[in-house]
């Protein structure tokens, strides 16, 4: 994306769930870098409170869930700022136990914000990327969006949708000047495996102990010891938004490429070793 000003700002950037954990912090890496802000989340006193208040920075209150918030914050940024030049979907929640552990209330829920929540932003912001012809929309996922694993199954599901959706976004939007990217953090040592951020499916099956149970006890291990640096992500999203041509996927972290790696090898092996059975079913012409 050229790098112009607007209203004597860099960017003006839209950043869901930006109140604590990594939202914060590519919001505060944002503003230091020379940008405008709409801070969006749940509680507009926690977003001044941890980024403060300026000229460069609008906080606006957003349940994603709600598609009216969803335009009223647009609506907001823009009376601000005149532009939305960068949308960041981060706001977001995970789950962590079996897929037959987990609870229909907490998967539909979750679902709600993590999948159709994503949809109402970012809806709600193409049109004003649409007239400038220009901008970036990044979808935060994760590693468990290219690979899930046991014990976070239904959440690695809403992060793949993430993923198809951000590939859609990614042909859609290019021939009109708007780039599209899907962030797949690894992790890093935020708040994610804290109960603010992440819901344990209360329903324990024994059977499932080797697998989804061992991956409950090492969260609770990993918690806040995890590899990732949180900051040094923030600073990825400036240099992410500062690439002349972006990526579709932005891996992040060296547990990422090892997944992403080891999946893509386990897949070219099994489709050699199913070749023959796949490429059966074609008409005979």
């Amino acid at each position: 994306m050229a790098q112009v000003q607007h209203g004597g700002f860099k960017r003006v950037w839209l950043i869901t769930g930006a109140s604590r954990g990594i939202g914060a912090l590519i919001a505060e890496a944002a503003l230091a870098d020379g940008n405008a802000v709409v801070a969006a989340g749940r509680n507009v006193a926690a977003i001044v409170e941890r980024l403060g208040t300026s000229d460069a920075l609008l906080p606006v209150a957003l349940d994603v869930t709600d598609e009216a918030q969803a335009h009223a914050a647009v609506r907001a940024a823009l009376d601000k700022f005149g532009r939305i030049d960068v949308l960041v979907n981060n706001a977001g929640f995970g789950l962590l136990g079996a897929v037959e552990e987990s609870a229909d209330k907490d998967v539909r829920r979750m679902y709600d914000t993590n999948v159709f929540g994503l949809l109402n932003v970012t809806r709600a912001v193409l049109p004003t990327l649409r007239v400038n012809r220009s901008g970036h929309v990044i979808n935060i996922s994760s590693v468990g969006g290219y690979r899930a694993a046991a014990g976070f199954g239904v959440y690695s599901s809403t992060k793949f949708a993430v993923e198809g959706i951000t590939e859609a976004l990614y042909a859609e939007l290019k021939p009109l000047g708007i780039h599209a990217t899907v962030v797949e953090p690894g992790y890093f040592r935020t708040d994610f495996l804290d109960a603010s951020s992440l819901v344990v499916a209360p329903h324990v099956i024994g059977d499932y102990d080797d697998t989804s149970g061992a991956v409950r006890r090492k969260a609770v291990q990993m918690n806040h010891n995890q590899p990732g640096d949180p900051a040094k992500l923030a600073v990825a999203m400036i240099a992410l938004v500062d690439a002349a041509e972006p990526p579709l996927r932005l891996p992040l972290g060296t547990d990422t490429l090892a997944a992403i790696a080891a999946k893509n090898d386990a897949v070219t092996q099994e489709m050699d070793e199913w070749r023959e059975l796949s490429a059966s079913t074609d008409f005979a012409e």
